[in-house]
């Protein structure tokens, strides 16, 4: 009776566990049925072939298993055994808490994907321990591409919209911080070297020592951030610049005003190499070379910005303060600190804003990745106005990574120690990263772009920096057609309370004369006497005395020192209180206004150029637009040989700025595209480098040729623009790729 009733309950106990089981397929099989019709509504962004395609065959691994022979479980289990066997499985589990497939659970993890292809008879995969370098090289390859694939179609998901444009304007404010570094110099440079009594020898110093700090800020930014991240060494770079472009406001000597502007180059080097990576890993493929041509117009208004500033500041001499004559705050100082504006605008934003997904796959870090895309996708949504819009991605293909012998720290070492480990570490990270930067199939393309970004920088920058030159140099000339010469004049008892200006005086007498309060501005004594003269209050700006001689003279507040008097005796005269340092006074001189307006006219020529680079970027070709922007730049540069006036070359400066700016856009978006993710920004670095060396070996060339010929440096421009264009075309096209 005993053994009849136990076998009845058992029967009961286990069609109950039957039933629930086939309930629980039955669910199953109607979530599957929604499934496949969302996927079939949905099939322009299908992510099934990334994903296991299995996955209900592995959902359903669970299954009752029938007894065998006379009651027997698999396993040898009584018939006792086997009722304890199904009551544990089914004993407090209730159908509301089965987990069926579409439920949310969180970050999606990525240990949930399905095993690779190469796998042992026991479903166990080959152990890479097992495989050589080549064919595991070959198997990242296959990640990375699949990768790319997938990670387009997640962001033709994720739309284009309010937060692109966040971070587009982002991006912009550090972008527009590296076009007024480059003016700055330009702008300064007179300025900072008359104030601070700079020789002839130290001139050009400035230009060229912030272009070598860009150009080891580029390839040391670019690298590091392709190993911590695009977000972080941007914010750590901008705040370098900020702080260094504000302190060299207020050094007074000009070494340390030097070595301030080489450090904020240093930090502003980042922003081209790793701005354009960023933007891009953001975008998609239809949308990638008009944005990227877009932003970078931010380069063009950072141009505007800083020739607006330096036309209304600058000359305003007024605006300034001194403590004493040791320290002076003069105008151009003013200048700087508003040029250093946008970086601190750029820092603040910047810290709003996340780290690319695109950077987050590469190192491994899938749940990261994932919730910035989710943060792209949901922001987009909501400025639709579709706020319930699901993100549908669940898992993401990540890239094989290889096992690299890594060199560890001992944890008892003292911090300095540390430090210096970390910086070497990332030092010889960032030069493993470059080297593979020569290796195929990326090698040609960085020989190739490497030539092209420095033929069109020592043409660009050359002329940029040179140009203000032969502005100055024309006015100069023609200042000096219009100078006055007096020739053996005698004056007595006569009292000079004016200012004189552009002035030469030859065999002069002066005696009994009075110079008070007044100015000297390019005005030169040759061979001249001052006999018992009262020098009170006396400036000079480019004023002379050569070969003269000063008898029992008397000169109080006044600049005139040894440097002034060239060969010149001084006899029986006191010098008292004299004025320290160097006298920026150019009242009533228009020629900074004019040279200033100048640049500000050049810069705004730029914007149709950037208007028709953005808008046929995608439709005419990278390439095309490349090489026919830089061969047609060449030979409108060539034509300023012939420019004979103002006027005339600030025409030609127009025309080849608004044609030469198609090229740049075409470079930045070329670049960007033809480098893989793990070293987009270290290859990006090092062509921005070499556009930088390029800039200083332009300056130190084209700045030594001023005043003695303008053929050899607008020739030598023409040359390199037409041969740079033609290495250009024969880059790959990169208009159909996806980011690898």
């Amino acid at each position: 009776m005993d053994e009849s009733y136990n076998n009845k309950t058992s029967l009961v106990k286990g069609a109950k566990d039957i039933a629930k089981e086939a309930k629980r397929h039955a669910a199953k099989k109607v979530s599957k049925v929604i499934n496949r019709a969302t996927d079939e509504y949905s099939s322009q962004r299908n992510y099934s072939q990334f994903q296991n395609e299995d996955e209900d065959d592995e959902d359903e691994r669970y299954v009752y298993t029938q007894p065998e022979g006379n009651g027997q479980f698999p396993g040898g289990h009584n018939d006792e055994d086997g009722e304890d066997y199904a009551s544990d499985a089914t004993e407090g589990h209730d159908d509301e808490d089965e987990i069926y497939e579409g439920e949310y659970q969180g970050v999606p993890s990525h240990s949930d994907r399905k095993p690779r292809d190469g796998q042992v008879s026991l479903g166990q995969p080959v152990s890479d321990s097992l495989k050589d370098h080549k064919e595991l090289e070959q198997e990242r390859l296959a990640d990375v591409e699949e990768l790319a694939q997938q990670y387009e179609l997640i962001m033709q998901e994720c739309g284009h919209g309010r937060f692109q444009w966040q971070l587009f304007f982002v991006l912009g404010m550090a972008l527009m911080s590296d076009g007024v570094e480059v003016f700055v110099v330009g702008f300064v440079l007179p300025s900072a070297e008359t104030d601070m009594c700079v020789p002839n020898s130290g001139a050009g110093w400035l230009g060229s020592i912030v272009y070598l700090g860009m150009m080891v800020g580029a390839f040391f930014w670019g690298g590091l951030s392709d190993k911590v991240g695009r977000k972080q060494c941007l914010l750590i770079a901008m705040s370098v610049n900020g702080f260094f472009s504000f302190l060299s406001s207020f050094v007074q000597g000009y070494s340390m005003f030097l070595f301030c502007r080489m450090l904020s180059g240093f930090g502003i080097g980042s922003a081209v190499p790793i701005v354009f990576p960023y933007f891009a890993e953001f975008l998609s493929r239809e949308k990638r070379g008009e944005h990227l041509s877009w932003l970078c117009m931010f380069w063009m208004i950072g141009g505007i910005y800083a020739s607006a500033m330096a036309w209304l500041i600058i000359p305003h001499y007024g605006w300034s303060f001194s403590m004493g004559s040791a320290y002076q705050f003069h105008s151009w100082r003013v200048f700087v600190v508003v040029c250093a504006l946008p970086c601190v605008c750029a820092v603040v934003a910047l810290t709003f804003m996340p780290e690319s997904p695109r950077f987050f796959l590469e190192l491994g870090k899938h749940d990261e990745a994932w919730m910035v895309l989710k943060q792209v996708h949901d922001t987009n949504m909501r400025a639709r106005g579709e706020p319930e819009k699901v993100f549908t991605v669940n898992r993401i293909k990540l890239p094989k990574h290889l096992d690299e012998l890594v060199e560890m720290q001992s944890e008892s070492a003292n911090p300095v120690a540390k430090v210096l480990f970390r910086i070497r570490t990332e030092l010889r990270g960032i030069w493993v990263t470059f080297m593979t930067c020569f290796q195929y199939p990326v090698k040609d393309n960085t020989i190739k772009l490497a030539v092209v970004w420095f033929t069109l920088s020592f043409g660009y920058y050359g002329l940029s920096v040179w140009f203000p030159d032969v502005i100055h140099h024309l006015q100069s000339d023609e200042y000096a057609s219009r100078v006055k010469i007096h020739n053996n004049e005698r004056l007595e008892d006569f009292t000079f309370n004016f200012t004189l200006e552009n002035q030469i005086h030859t065999n002069g007498v002066f005696i009994n004369d009075r110079f008070i309060n007044m100015k000297l501005k390019s005005v030169t004594f040759i061979d001249s006497t001052f006999q018992n003269c009262y020098f009170d209050d006396v400036t000079t700006v480019g004023s002379l005395f050569k070969n003269c001689t000063f008898i029992e003279g008397f000169f109080y507040n006044t600049d005139i020192d040894e440097s002034k008097l060239v060969g010149s005796s001084v006899i029986n005269s006191s010098f008292h209180h004299n004025k320290t340092g160097c006298q920026m006074t150019f009242d009533d001189d228009y020629s900074a206004y004019w040279v200033y307006f100048v640049n500000f006219l050049g810069t705004l020529a730029v914007l149709p150029g950037n208007i028709v680079s953005a808008l046929l970027m995608d439709k005419i070709g990278r390439l095309s637009m490349l090489g026919g922007s830089m061969v047609l730049s060449g030979i409108s540069c060539f034509f300023l040989w012939f420019g004979t006036s103002e006027s005339m070359m600030i025409f030609m400066l127009c025309l080849y700025n608004g044609l030469s700016i198609s090229a740049w856009n075409s470079l930045d978006v070329v670049t960007t595209e033809l480098y893989p993710t793990d070293r987009r920004c270290t290859g990006f670095g090092f062509c921005n480098a070499m556009c930088k060396l390029a800039a200083v070996l332009g300056n130190l060339i084209f700045g030594s040729l001023v005043g003695i010929t303008k053929a050899i440096p607008i020739l030598l421009a023409s040359a390199v623009l037409v041969g740079g264009g033609l290495v250009g075309l024969r880059l790959p096209d990169t208009r159909g790729n996806v980011l690898m």
